[in-house]
């Protein structure tokens, strides 16, 4: 934008002088013109004079003398002949026999005006001719040519230009620089919103000077600021609401569990109902740990994003730790776990060791219950130049498209006959404590089939 808006600011400086200049060196090639001709006029008006008295005389030797005089001094030819077009004076190079002399000479002695010399430019070379008949009214006894040369006056035109030009260069100078410090003082602000808006979409606090730029957008910052309080606040009020429900309901769900668990002895008879009874206690149970976990989730997002602790781990040690702990859930479910493979080098991702571990737990505990008996679960990873990849593949049954799109929404569960019955919040958590270190939770469909949990993470640079 400060771009754009510099652009516009220079071409309508540059247009400012230039509709200043371009009228002011017309005016001063015009002016410098016009002097021209008045001086050579009334050269050629004194040569009139000298001209009638020489042929009312019959003596043209006082004529002749100024005019070689003349040529002399301004290097300028003259020509001068009677009635009769027989020359009287031709000094300075210029005969009667020029053809653009003897065209002069025949439109004077018609009375025809002499030509208009045109404007003179600091590129003008041809040399301006003026002529004038001796004589009035009908009686032309003579005609008088001038070639006034144009060398000097265009100098003076080209020397006049250049102070002009000198000092329209000047004041575009004093404009651009204007404009660099008006775009920069506008835009400066903008970038500064901008900057705090994405502050705030990613958590953050947004400090935008309000002391910058235009009054307006000196209010618009204000504005961001207060936003962004308020938005943090709200975000704040929904974390401690979520805690807050959480643990203050484990009381009353410790209490609910021990007057269950107490009764344990004293059914007779049919025991479903308690059996039920006790699974909707533990399913509650994991519901508020899940809930915990979430609102602990988004207030670590909060932290991080506010500028909290870079905290990595081995990603490749994490897996094989994560592996050895589910293998026999996996094989008390009928499936099998293949181990990733060894690794020399440690591959450091920026997340918590307890994050990736509970990240990971989410991942093998779906796949262990949900892939079914006789599954293969496959682990993995894969490191790139910036980030590194876990992979959990199993070759169950696997989600759908539009399952696989809805799989990280809260509470979330999938259906079919059979399936276990979950809190719908382990992927949701996982996918918000991936996204809060930067990294992104993938749902692939497996090949033949199956499911594809993938968990990019970026790497964290290793001092050298």
């Amino acid at each position: 934008m400060r771009t754009r808006l510099l652009v516009v600011l220079v071409a309508l400086a540059l247009a400012v002088v230039a509709a200043f200049a371009v009228p002011l060196l017309t005016a001063t090639a015009e002016q410098r013109t016009q002097q021209l001709v008045i001086s050579r006029t009334a050269d050629v008006d004194r040569f009139v004079v000298l001209a009638q008295q020489a042929v009312d005389t019959r003596d043209p030797a006082t004529l002749a003398g100024d005019a070689e005089r003349y040529a002399q001094l301004y290097g300028e030819g003259v020509v001068i002949v009677d009635a009769r077009r027989v020359p009287l004076v031709q000094a300075g190079g210029l005969t009667a026999a020029d053809a653009a002399v003897h065209a002069l000479v025949e439109a004077a002695m018609r009375n025809e005006p002499a030509p208009r010399v045109d404007r003179l430019d600091p590129w003008s070379a041809e040399p301006a001719y003026f002529a004038r008949p001796v004589g009035t009214g009908t009686r032309v006894s003579g005609v008088v040519v001038l070639r006034a040369s144009v060398t000097a006056a265009a100098a003076d035109v080209a020397t006049r230009w250049s102070t002009i030009g000198a000092g329209a260069l000047l004041v575009a100078v004093v404009f651009v620089l204007l404009a660099v410090v008006l775009a920069r003082w506008m835009v400066r602000p903008l970038h500064e919103l901008e900057t705090g808006v994405l502050a705030v979409a990613a958590g953050h606090r947004a400090h935008v000077p309000e002391r910058a730029g235009p009054r307006e957008l000196r209010s618009l910052a204000a504005e961001v600021n207060r936003m962004s309080e308020a938005v943090l606040e709200a975000a704040e009020q929904q974390h401690r609401l979520v805690a807050d429900a959480s643990h203050q309901l484990r009381n009353p769900m410790a209490a609910l569990r021990l007057r269950v668990d107490s009764l344990a002895g004293r059914i007779e008879g049919d025991d479903t109902t308690y059996r039920a009874t006790v699974a909707e206690v533990e399913r509650l149970e994991k519901l508020l740990d899940g809930l915990l976990a979430l609102a602990l989730a988004e207030s670590t997002a909060t932290r991080v994003a506010a500028g909290g602790a870079d905290e990595a781990c081995d990603l490749a040690s994490v897996l094989a730790e994560r592996v050895d702990a589910w293998r026999p859930a996996a094989e008390d479910a009928g499936s099998a776990i293949v181990p990733p493979p060894g690794h020399d080098e440690p591959v450091t991702v920026r997340c918590p060791e307890g994050e990736l571990a509970q990240i990971l737990d989410v991942l093998l505990d779906n796949a262990v219950h949900y892939a079914g008996r006789g599954a293969k679960i496959t682990t993995g990873w894969e490191a790139g130049t910036d980030t590194a990849t876990l992979v959990v593949r199993d070759d169950g049954p696997g989600l759908s498209t539009e399952d696989r799109a809805r799989a990280t929404e809260r509470f979330w569960r999938a259906g079919g006959e059979g399936a276990p019955r979950g809190t719908g919040l382990g992927l949701a958590i996982a996918h918000q404590q991936v996204r809060t270190r930067g990294g992104v939770l993938e749902l692939r469909q497996a090949v033949p089939h199956g499911l594809e949990a993938r968990v990019t993470l970026p790497l964290r640079e290793v001092p050298r």
